[in-house]
């Protein structure tokens, strides 16, 4: 295990980690997009993004877009490289604002969350028909991890942390209980060239309506490789 610094708060520090990544010549087989913050107050990243968005979402998708070459050098016929996006079930409520996706008209931690959620299965749609259309070895696939006994919950009020307090031991998972779908996703050979699938549980389900409208994911990309400063041609997804 080597560990690199990446903050996904800032895109120069995604640029910095995906430069030193690339020169150690590494080939990249899994991908597991998992940073996230949830809940916090009304807050900027370093480049000016809302956090939630910013973070859970913009991060994750310059991330995976510098690395792609390096995860389709390393995808074969029979063993694809595949790319894993944590979203949430809270992206079954979210809605996504395409004229105010910074949530500057009126912010509400719960929408701001949501959305970044949302953003993420959007995301992992497109990016898979793009790497179909492209024939690329590689695959998208997102994951609902469950709720999760973690410190990410820290921003909420402070009754639901008590109630967490209580019932956490029955109603939560454990870590290692909520990364298992994620594994699941990253080793199963049952998920060998499977992409554009939406897993909870370990099962294929089915996301969010909205999150299959094309149209919506096309300019959701388009709008976000402007804000982190990628072209937004088809062909230069490998």
């Amino acid at each position: 295990v080597e560990f690199l610094y990446c903050d996904l708060a800032s895109m120069k520090s995604i640029r910095q980690f995906v430069q030193r990544f690339r020169a150690k010549n590494c080939p990249l087989h899994v991908l597991v997009n998992n940073a996230g913050v949830m809940l916090v107050p009304e807050r900027k990243t370093e480049d000016g993004f809302e956090e939630h968005f910013g973070l859970n979402y913009l991060g994750h998708f310059l991330l995976t877009n510098l690395l792609l070459d390096t995860l389709k050098q390393s995808g074969t016929h029979s063993h694809n490289a595949r790319i894993i996006t944590v979203s949430s079930a809270t992206h079954y409520v979210g809605k996504l604002h395409l004229n105010d996706l910074q949530s500057r008209c009126s912010y509400s931690p719960h929408g701001a969350y949501a959305q970044s959620k949302l953003a993420l299965v959007l995301f992992t749609y497109r990016l898979q028909h793009l790497l179909t259309a492209n024939g690329s070895h590689v695959t998208a696939n997102v994951v609902d991890p469950g709720v999760v006994n973690t410190e990410l919950y820290k921003h909420v009020f402070w009754v639901v942390k008590l109630a967490k307090w209580m019932t956490a031991w029955l109603f939560f998972k454990t870590p290692e209980e909520g990364s298992s779908t994620t594994i699941y996703a990253a080793v199963s050979p049952e998920m060998e060239g499977a992409g554009g699938c939406y897993l909870y549980n370990e099962e294929r389900t089915k996301s969010a309506d909205i999150a299959y409208d094309e149209e919506l994911q096309r300019r959701l990309w388009t709008e976000s490789c402007k804000m982190v400063g990628i072209s937004d041609e088809p062909s230069r997804v490998p």
